[in-house]
């Protein structure tokens, strides 16, 4: 490969781990069903919406650090 295209691949970070960390944890607790298979498992699902909506905002504030980093800009 040449150096040009080197430059171009996507890095794995700890960033990256963790932001794929939060959008993969919603898809986890609703695979586990044994989890939340009683009889009114209504409120565990609907956690999880509210839950799964932090984790994203999470993620995406984190990509949004990440790609100011990578460009060079302010890291806050």
């Amino acid at each position: 490969m040449s150096e040009a295209t080197q430059g171009k691949q996507p890095t794995i970070t700890p960033l990256r781990v963790v932001i794929a960390l939060c959008l993969l944890a919603p898809f986890v607790a609703m695979l586990w069903v044994s989890s939340y298979a009683k009889v009114e498992p209504l409120w565990y699902q609907m956690l999880w919406v509210l839950i799964s909506t932090a984790l994203t905002m999470v993620a995406y504030a984190l990509w949004q650090r990440d790609q100011r980093a990578r460009k060079g800009g302010d890291a806050r």
